[in-house]
């Protein structure tokens, strides 16, 4: 076992071959969180975010689905440090886990998402719908903590949306590309399974969405793409 390797199986995450939220999070002097800790500092702080916002602007009708995408990251984020360690343990071939989490493509469809969506939101949707989102959200002028924070939470949304659309297409890539043994592919179709799952919590935006058509496509359409794409990861795998 070669002494990278033994570094994966006893835990200790490498920089530069970790996702951006890993590094950030374990990188933060003086502290050591767990999961569970690092999950819920995140929730705290953007639900506590939300309800004191909600109440002083009296917001009440944009704290449901602020809650819902701040849930929906926060599962995000325990899938992300759930897969990356349990990935990180398997011996995996050194290109796949490089394409996996040195490459932060991850971060770049993240970018990309989160500007489409802010065009979306400040240019198309009031331009075409008779109630734009963020108007129907917040009123006609949005109030700038309420947008700042909402950007916020899109953001680390769109983060976990970016890394779940590149998980799926690593690991078609990986499929196609290499054989393992018996043990390691019942793990990686677990850890497959896994990312579906994360997909599928994002239907949980769609009730707000349904007078959005494009917003309403782009999610069911990433949720599908995602399933599609580890399903046929998960198909192709083959024992060596």
């Amino acid at each position: 076992m070669s002494r990278s390797h033994s570094r994966y199986e006893s835990g200790v995450d490498l920089y530069g071959e970790t996702w951006v939220y890993e590094s950030i999070v374990g990188a933060i002097p003086g502290l050591e969180l767990s999961d569970s800790q690092a999950i819920a500092v995140q929730v705290l702080l953007f639900e506590t975010g939300i309800l004191v916002l909600a109440w002083f602007y009296d917001l009440w009708a944009a704290a449901l689905p602020g809650t819902v995408a701040v849930a929906v990251a926060a599962v995000g984020s325990g899938v992300m440090r759930q897969f990356g360690r349990r990935t990180r343990r398997l011996n995996l071939p050194e290109p796949y886990r490089r394409l996996l989490f040195g490459s932060s493509i991850e971060t770049v469809l993240g970018i990309v998402a989160f500007v489409g969506l802010v065009t979306y939101l400040f240019v198309v949707d009031p331009r075409t719908a008779d109630a734009p989102l963020l108007t129907a959200l917040f009123g006609p002028e949005p109030p700038v903590p309420v947008v700042f924070l909402t950007l916020l939470i899109l953001w680390d949304l769109c983060y976990r949306i970016g890394t779940s659309w590149w998980v799926a297409v690593a690991a078609l890539w990986r499929s196609w590309r290499y054989p393992f043994d018996a043990g390691t592919v019942r793990r990686l179709r677990r850890l497959d399974a896994f990312n579906i799952g994360f997909g599928l919590t994002q239907l949980a935006m769609v009730p707000f969405l349904t007078d959005h058509p494009v917003l309403l496509a782009a999610v069911a359409g990433h949720v599908v793409a995602v399933a599609v794409v580890s399903l046929a990861a998960i198909a192709t795998l083959k024992v060596r």
